[in-house]
């Protein structure tokens, strides 16, 4: 009877072992399906966005978007990445008043942020040169000021990778990688990048959790400038900053520089046409707190810096915007408290999650 035992546990041990075999020989790969399924954006009380139709946002593409934005394979030599110049514990932008790219050179503008991009409907870039932000994406790669690196290259480097090869299946439904695809899935993760929940956010439902100081700067934003009542005009900057992202979808020239002055065309550039000489792409003030230096040549390091231009210090140009030239010869009146209390306000606008969002941060 022992014997039968011994050999009926032998048989019984060899049979688990002959599973085990034939479970691991006969397992299949993980199948890389095409997925559809829908990227919900986060936007609180804002409008809905214009998402372009051929580019709505999906979970896989805006996971290789951010992928593409953390890789620095984008560069020419490897060491630098979208993130590099647009850091998310900065509200997407660079603390430098010029980019340095790979081969040491410097920008020619301060890096813009990158949040909220969703809401943007005047092209992208201070001169507004590229018309649609997938457009905007694939520019900094190619820039020899910045990446310097040709798409071609881009494209052979990530056919070498199969975790890219996968992904762009998932995200297109065929291993296929082209900078069109690279750019539409950047436009993707860029599109995902929300910024709706500061206190000003919570303002808005509730009155009471701004202090003094920030109930005033929020008046002095909101009222417009009266040249005749001093004691009653305001610091007129919200037909500006307005809305839900804080900007109005246009190019301005804001008295930067005076006739003869100027060091940087704006969007002249783009246009061709004397009548936008000057003009930048009016930002957001969101996370304004977090994202200096200020103006599109960082001239600014400091709020009180850009409160002081606007209250005193803006200069005559035939393309002026005429809201701003009629504050020129007498200033906004703002005094010492009225500058801190615009500022209290200002910084009210810095979101809470945004900064820390690990779906925004690198996967790598």
């Amino acid at each position: 009877m022992n014997l039968f035992y011994i050999n009926l546990s032998v048989l019984f041990v060899c049979s688990i072992a002959l599973t085990g075999c034939k479970d691991e020989t006969s397992s299949e790969p993980d199948l890389i399906e095409h997925d559809k399924t829908p990227y919900e954006l986060t936007i609180n009380n804002f409008p809905a966005p214009n998402i372009a139709t051929d580019n709505s946002l999906t979970v896989q593409g805006v996971k290789l978007g951010r992928m593409l934005f953390y890789e620095k394979m984008l560069s020419g030599d490897g060491t630098q990445a979208c993130a590099s110049c647009h850091m998310q514990e900065f509200a997407f932008t660079d603390t430098a008043k010029f980019s340095t790219g790979i081969r040491g050179n410097k920008g020619g503008r301060q890096a813009m942020s990158v949040f909220n991009m969703a809401w943007h409907g005047n092209e992208f870039f201070w001169d507004g040169r590229a018309h649609l932000l997938r457009d905007q994406s694939l520019l900094p790669i190619q820039d020899e000021l910045e990446m310097d690196e040709s798409l071609d290259n881009v494209v052979s480097k990530l056919k070498q990778s199969q975790l890219y090869s996968d992904q762009f299946t998932r995200t297109f439904g065929s291993d296929e990688i082209t900078s069109e695809r690279v750019s539409l899935a950047l436009e993707q993760f860029m599109n995902s990048i929300t910024s709706t929940n500061s206190k000003y956010d919570e303002f808005l439902l509730d009155s009471n959790v701004f202090s003094e100081s920030e109930k005033r700067g929020f008046k002095l934003f909101t009222t417009d400038y009266n040249p005749f009542f001093p004691d009653k005009s305001g610091a007129d900057c919200e037909h500006c900053h307005g809305g839900s992202n804080f900007e109005n979808d246009r190019y301005m020239n804001n008295g930067l520089d005076g006739t003869g002055e100027f060091q940087d065309d704006g969007r002249e550039k783009a246009t061709m046409q004397a009548k936008d000489k000057g003009k930048f792409k009016v930002t957001s003030l969101r996370n304004i707190e977090l994202t200096a230096p200020y103006m599109h040549d960082g001239r600014f390091s400091s709020l009180a810096e850009v409160i002081e231009h606007y209250n005193s210090q803006i200069k005559e140009s035939p393309t002026l915007d005429p809201a701003l030239d009629q504050t020129r010869e007498k200033g906004l009146f703002l005094s010492v408290q009225d500058k801190i209390d615009l500022i209290a306000f200002l910084k009210t606008l810095t979101d809470k999650d945004l900064m820390t969002n690990p779906e925004y941060a690198t996967p790598f």
